[in-house]
């Protein structure tokens, strides 16, 4: 008994003892993988300036790019990956906002609007949780304060080196080599221009290939800095440690890609590799030297950006997480914005199901070449147009400087090159409307404000931001003003219905009429909008009385526009009262609203050659007399005036 006793007490303290080694070294395996899953990763973007998909690793065999071929290799790259704007500073703020800019009215390229006191740039959360942020070196934020806490430093210096040690860092480098204006500068090429592929909606000239050519060049020279960046995190032993974005802020530099806010200047190239360490992170479609068919877009990128670092996602963004702790569902469409560029304004709203591409056009009127003076500089677009002039192009080669479709519908399987319109297909009538119910539903719930013309939005959110007068709207009020919008924009609208919205007591309404007015005008007046004739003289007798109200309108908006048909399509004697308006709107003592100014500006420029008996005022108008981010783009409209009556600029 007394043996069989001290075998069941040795046998009970031997189990004992087991179970408490097990449970310690349970409980610290369970320590150490709870510890492992709390590791922030230090994040790293590599950015770079006007870039589309043309890299080798995206199948573009002409692209010489070794580190990201090779950065690709282990990361996935994302075939459908949308800036949201075919321009710089919209996409850089739907980047630092984590909203669509059409629905903070920051949308205007070089404008600076403020946001709601309770809004913040993303980086201000990584600050908050520890992280070192820096900024190398471009912001080109269209929101005030432009980056103020938003950075532990953004210069040209800022390097993530200088954080404390032990500290997490998110960091940014943009690569500036690509940009629109080193395509076009002075420069040796290295290539044979004749062995470079070029657009089929681009007229084969030397100095197409010359563009496409340095443009390439330049994609290897930013590749180089991009793989110095690599070796950086490499040589500090941080590969390991560190989630690596590369990416593109929007299309090429080459005309008809940059401020076209098509696949063809809205997708670029987006690539991502995230360490085996933090696998618990990855996207759920990660897969290394894959590639992703998921839909993703700028403005995923900030709450994407706190999901990995771990941070809740503050309500108001409006951007999907695809990784990290709160990734969610994969987004059905993708958006694509389009509003003032430089001196020309604009409105084109794009979705995209990945596979087809949808544009609707509110000013048909206005010519996807109506471009800036910044961007008419570069020497193929030049060319291009002077072969327009002379009727020496093809019929899909013309369209860039015709008037617009009111809509636009590609398949991007079989027409990567989106120059086949199917809208009037009836294959296509299910995605059409499909698409078109999107985009409507997309511009109800961000309440995108760039419906009201940028005037009168900023006059009207004065004392508010435009995202709150957004948010302050009905959704009948603001569903009048987008219909109103559609109705005159559309071809088809019957003339009648036109008129009694510029009767209407909302002045974006009435400025939206009056669009309708000039567009059914330019229509009768060539596929340029440029050449009068008998039935464009019968139909502006038509809406005559309706347009001479319209010039008398309490908003200045609708004025501008009005003065413009005048102007373009009027007698003398209308382009007389027109010009006397512009004028007034144009000095700065007479009214302190530079965009205003710009409006009445680019009013008078599209009818310079009816205003000879004005040189002398004309003349006086000098861009140093306005104040404002846009001041430079306001220059560029009074040259062009100038130019056109042969003053010195």
């Amino acid at each position: 008994m007394n043996k069989i006793s001290f075998s069941l007490s040795a046998l009970k303290t031997l189990v004992f003892t087991l179970f408490g080694v097990v449970f310690f070294f349970a409980s610290h395996i369970f320590v150490n993988a709870e510890e492992t899953t709390d590791i922030r990763p230090n994040i790293l973007w590599l950015t770079c300036e006007d870039v589309g998909p043309h890299l080798g690793c995206y199948g573009f065999s002409a692209s010489n790019t070794p580190n990201l071929d090779s950065f690709a290799a282990k990361g996935v790259r994302y075939l459908h990956a949308w800036s949201n704007s075919p321009v710089c500073s919209a996409a850089r703020t739907t980047i630092i906002a984590g909203c669509y800019p059409a629905s903070l009215g920051a949308e205007n390229h070089r404008s600076s609007v403020p946001l709601p006191q309770s809004f913040r740039l993303f980086p201000q959360y990584l600050r908050d949780a520890g992280y070192y942020c820096t900024n190398n070196v471009k912001t080109d934020y269209n929101v005030e304060p432009s980056h103020s806490g938003c950075w532990d430093e953004s210069s040209r210096n800022a390097h993530w080196k200088k954080r404390k040690n032990g500290q997490p860092f998110f960091a940014v480098f943009n690569m500036t080599i690509t940009h629109e204006s080193q395509i076009r500068n002075e420069y040796a090429l290295k290539r044979d221009p004749s062995k470079t592929p070029i657009p089929p909606y681009h007229p084969d000239t030397p100095e197409t290939r010359r563009n496409w050519t340095q443009y390439l060049e330049r994609i290897t020279q930013m590749d180089e800095q991009c793989g110095v960046r690599l070796k950086e995190l490499e040589d500090a032993g941080l590969t390991d440690d560190t989630i690596v974005f590369f990416f593109g802020d929007h299309g090429s530099g080459v005309t008809r890609n940059k401020q076209t806010p098509l696949d063809c200047g809205l997708r670029v190239p987006f690539i991502i590799y995230i360490p085996e360490k933090f696998k618990n992170l990855t996207p759920k479609d990660y897969c290394s030297g894959k590639f992703s068919e998921r839909l993703i877009s700028f403005v995923d990128l900030a709450p994407t950006i706190l999901s990995i670092a771990r941070i809740k996602i503050p309500e108001y963004m409006q951007g999907k997480a695809f990784a990290g702790k709160y990734e969610t569902e994969k987004r059905r469409y993708i958006y694509g914005f389009r509003s003032r560029i430089d001196e020309r304004p604009e409105l084109i709203r794009t979705v995209s199901d990945g596979r087809f591409v949808y544009a609707r056009n509110f000013h048909p009127e206005i010519i996807y070449g109506a471009l800036g003076n910044y961007s008419l500089q570069t020497p193929m677009t030049q060319t291009w147009r002077e072969l327009y002039r002379q009727n020496k192009l093809p019929e899909h080669q013309k369209f860039f400087w015709e008037l617009k479709p009111t809509e636009e519908l590609y398949d991007l399987q079989s027409d990567p090159f989106e120059i086949n319109n199917l809208v009037s297909s009836e294959e296509y009538c299910s995605k059409l409307e499909e698409l078109q119910t999107a985009r409507r539903q997309i511009s109800l719930e961000i309440r995108d404000v760039q419906f009201f013309q940028e005037s009168i939005l900023l006059r009207r959110a004065e004392k508010s931001t435009p995202y709150d007068f957004g948010c302050s709207l009905s959704r009948k009020n603001y569903s009048a003003v987008v219909l109103a919008a559609e109705a005159a924009t559309d071809r088809n609208t019957a003339t009648q219905k036109i008129l009694d919205l510029a009767e209407n007591s909302e002045e974006a309404i009435r400025y939206w009429a009056a669009v309708g007015i000039l567009l059914r005008l330019a229509d009768a007046a060539g596929v340029d909008g440029k050449r009068p004739t008998n039935a464009t003289s019968k139909l502006f007798a038509e809406f005559k009385s309706t347009v001479s109200n319209l010039l008398k309108d309490s908003s200045p908006s609708v004025q501008i526009v009005a003065a413009e048909i005048l102007g373009r399509f009027g007698t003398n004697d209308d382009v007389d009262a027109a010009v006397r308006l512009l004028l007034s709107l144009t000095h700065f003592d007479k009214t302190p609203d530079a965009i205003l100014s710009q409006s009445a500006l680019c009013a008078m420029d599209s009818f310079a050659s009816r205003l000879s008996g004005y040189r002398e005022k004309i003349n006086s108008l000098n861009a140093e007399d306005y104040s404002g981010r846009s001041v430079g783009t306001i220059g560029g409209v009074i040259r062009s005036i100038k130019q056109q009556l042969a003053l010195k600029p």
